[in-house]
Order: C-alpha cells, then sequence, then structure tokens
C-alpha cells in the first residue's frame, strides 16, 4: 500500500536531526535486507512485543490484506517468537528507529511501556506511518499535545488502544445516555478498585542481573536510570506501580472507564482538577501510589474518579464477598441513576420519573474491532474513533489528575488554550525532561 504522507522516507532518512530523534541514527545490515510484501497489501511493523502487543498484532494480521513485516524489541526473548511466527515475511530490529525506516513500511503498532509512546508515535507519524498506539496514550499533557499534532500536521491514521470502546455494550450506554432519559446530569463517579496490599509486586528484585539478550538501557529509553527489576518487565499490569514508567494505575485503567462519559455525554476538557492519594500502605519494589481520589470539574458537570489498590469494595458492582477487580460508572440524572461497568448495566429511577421511558433504538454502527477498525481507516483514509483528536479529551484530564497529586494542589485549565492557567511550577512540570541523549519533541507543541 501507498505511504501517503507527504513526507517521503528517504526524505525523513535525510532530515531527520539528532535532536529531534534525541540520538544518532544506526543503520545496520538488516536494513538493506528487509523483506517486504506485494504493494497493494498493508505492510505492517510493531514495536513491544510484549502480551499486549502480540494481541494487537495477531488481531491486525487477522485482515486479508495486512502482512507482518517487521518487529522490534530490545528484548530478543519477546522479539524472536514474533519474526518466527511470520518469518516468510517479518524482519526483526531491536532500535525502533530502524523499523521506522523499514523499506515499504505503511503502519505501525507501538505496544512499549507508556514511557516511550510520545517519542515513538511522533517519529512514526513523521516517518508517514499509520499508529496503533496502545493506551495510556502518554502521560504527561506535553507529551499528548505533541502525538495529536504529530498525527494532525502529517496526517497519518492513528488509534489509540482503549479497546473496550469497540464494545457493543459501550455503544448502548452512550445511546441511553443520549436519549435524555436520564435527564440532566450533573454528576458522573468512576472507579477502579482491587486489593494488592500490602505487598504488591514485592520487594528485594531489584538486585537481579539483566537478562542476556535484553538492552536494558534501551528498555529505559527516556526515563530516569534505575536498577533492572524482573517484576517491571513482567508486563503492563505490572508498570503500574513504577510511576516513571506508568504514571501509576489511574493512567493504566481510566482511559478505559473515563472514556464511557466523554463520549456519551461528548466533553471538552475539564477547567479545574483536583486531586489527592499517596502510597499509604503498599510496600514494594515500586513507588506508585496505591490509593488516587480525582474531581474533574467541567463547565455544567462534575466527573469524579477512585483507584484504590489496598481495598476492592465496588459499591453496587460487589457481587461476590471476595478480592478482586472491579470497576463502574455512575451517570446521576435528575431522573435516575444509570451503573455500568465493561457488560452490564441497571437503571435506579427517581420516583416515577421514568416511567414510559422506552430504551433507545440502536444508532451507533458496531465495529469490526478496535485494531480492524484501525486497518479499515488506513485503507479508507477516514480517521478511526479512538483517533488523538478525540483521545487527548480522556488523555489530559487523567495526567493533570496526576499532577494535581504530586502537587498537592488543584490545577486550573483553559480549554481553548490547552493550556494550564496560573501556575508556572505545574505547566513546568507538564512538559516532561528526558533522559540524555533523547529530546522532547518541542516542534509538535
Amino acid at each position: 500500500m501507498k505511504n501517503n504522507s507527504p513526507l517521503s522516507r528517504r526524505n525523513f532518512v535525510k532530515t531527520t536531526s539528532v535532536a529531534a530523534i534525541g540520538a544518532p541514527l544506526i543503520l545496520k545490515s538488516s536494513l538493506l535486507s528487509g523483506k517486504t510484501a506485494a504493494s497493494d497489501k498493508i505492510n505492517l511493523g510493531i514495536i513491544g512485543c510484549g502480551g499486549l502487543g502480540k494481541q494487537n498484532l495477531f488481531a491486525s494480521a487477522a485482515h486479508p490484506d495486512v502482512v507482518v513485516v517487521a518487529a522490534c524489541d530490545v528484548w530478543k526473548e519477546r522479539l524472536d517468537p514474533v519474526v518466527e511466527k511470520y518469518k516468510e515475511t517479518c524482519t526483526g530490529y531491536t532500535d525502533f528507529r530502524e523499523l521506522i525506516q523499514h523499506k515499504g513500511l505503511d503502519a505501525v503498532i507501538i505496544a512499549t511501556p507508556a514511557h516511550w509512546h510520545a517519542i515513538q508515535a511522533v517519529e512514526a507519524a513523521k516517518a508517514g506511518l499509520d499508529i496503533y498506539l496502545q493506551k495510556p496514550m502518554t502521560m504527561h499533557l506535553g507529551e499528548s499535545l505533541a502525538v495529536r499534532n504529530a498525527v494532525r500536521k502529517h496526517k497519518v491514521m492513528c488509534q489509540i488502544g482503549t479497546q473496550i470502546h469497540a464494545s457493543e455494550h459501550y455503544r448502548r450506554m452512550v445511546e441511553l445516555v443520549r436519549s435524555g432519559n436520564l435527564g440532566d446530569i450533573a454528576t458522573v463517579r468512576t472507579f477502579f478498585v482491587m486489593n494488592e496490599a500490602p505487598n504488591g509486586v514485592g520487594l528485594g528484585f531489584n538486585t537481579e542481573k539483566i537478562p542476556k539478550g535484553m538492552d536494558w538501557d534501551m528498555w529505559v529509553g527516556p526515563a530516569r536510570m534505575q536498577p533492572f527489576n524482573p517484576n517491571l518487565v513482567k508486563d503492563a499490569f505490572y508498570h503500574g506501580s513504577w510511576m516513571d514508567f506508568s504514571g501509576g494505575w489511574t493512567p493504566g485503567m481510566a482511559p478505559h472507564i473515563t472514556d464511557l462519559p466523554i463520549w456519551a455525554l461528548n466533553l471538552d476538557y475539564p477547567t479545574e482538577i483536583s486531586a489527592t492519594g499517596g502510597r499509604y500502605i503498599t510496600k514494594d519494589d515500586g513507588d506508585a501510589y496505591d490509593n488516587h481520589e480525582v474531581i474533574w470539574r467541567y463547565p455544567n458537570l462534575t466527573m469524579t474518579w477512585m483507584s484504590s489498590l489496598t481495598n476492592s469494595y465496588g459499591f453496587d458492582f460487589l457481587r461476590e464477598q471476595k478480592s478482586q477487580r472491579r470497576l463502574g460508572i455512575y451517570f446521576h440524572g435528575v431522573n435516575g441513576t444509570l451503573l455500568t461497568d465493561y457488560s452490564t448495566h441497571q437503571l435506579l429511577p427517581e420516583g416515577d420519573r421514568m416511567k414510559g421511558m422506552e430504551t433507545p433504538p440502536k444508532s451507533i454502527p458496531p465495529s469490526p474491532g478496535h485494531e480492524l477498525e484501525w486497518v479499515e481507516s488506513i485503507k479508507s483514509r477516514k480517521q478511526p474513533s479512538c483517533n488523538p483528536e478525540y483521545h487527548v479529551k480522556v488523555d489530559v484530564p487523567i495526567e493533570l489528575s496526576v499532577l494535581s497529586m504530586k502537587l498537592g494542589r488543584s490545577i486550573k485549565f483553559d480549554p481553548k488554550t490547552e493550556k494550564i492557567v496560573g501556575d508556572d511550577e505545574a505547566a513546568r512540570l507538564a512538559i516532561p525532561e528526558y533522559r540524555a541523549p533523547w529530546k522532547f519533541p518541542t516542534e509538535y507543541l
């Protein structure tokens, strides 16, 4: 398939500076011998071959027009099985910058830990590659806007990996909220809980040796260097225990859960973000908070978030009295309350105010699946539903809630300028400083 970027890959290699990428390009012989598929196919690559990445890859590769031509991971233990699975067409890389230059590449899945997302997504967009970007989209306000702006500038198709957005259940809940049956809605409550206390991911694992075949310096990348820990690299679940690599569990789970009210109510950015929380009980090798409470103030609505890793009480969603992961969303309207999760819902009327109201008809078309929707967008050149223009409205409030907790004060935000108001320190911290030689892509702010 033809690459639709105004910037050809040849010109990209010539013009991309060390400052933009953050470190010198490394050209290896594998680039000269990379296998490519027929030109009428979508040539797909993947950066990050862990569990989530492979799920995204397998789902995308199920499309008859997709050919897997490149895979990248800094750990050969994860890279080699993917290359072997697609050995007739796939070339392996250990540096994402090499994969981006793979001859004939059209699109890329980015499923690395969250601290890598902004750099890799911006560089992929600059190369004219369509992008499937795992959530959280990014970890900081500046990164979120940079990715959105890069996708916008280079006109690439981009889907953020909040796969629950593709579910039939969420579509029905959006229709129900928009029907007006609940009446005016002034408060939305969201939560995610599980009990990992007090041991969390465990203690004493940061003294183990780096596995053979892993480039630990590249794994850490733009984040603060720290000792290798085998729990940290297990999968995305464990990333949530380290602030430098995830921002904690709120960026990991809230994109799935707050997506529904933001979608159903067509919310813009909040104007004020207030959060509190900390690491109160958990004692493990990580450093992330174990409780987080957030209030997002919108012009005519308040939305809250509660996350606990030390208690799994689930309010109306406590269907079994045992410790387990639970989540939920409450829409409180003048006519009644809708409570829902990923697959079920219940309506609690205010007296007889919902008497006679009918279930709204289906109006939102089904999705072929989150990844296949992205593949179809590559063919149609129409953005998929969770593109960054939409998803910044999900991502930015979450990032600012973590920043508010860190600072211990509320943050005011101007939706029109997309800037923090009246707090120079918060505005400065909203744009991360990367570990050398990596550089933040300031040209996309």
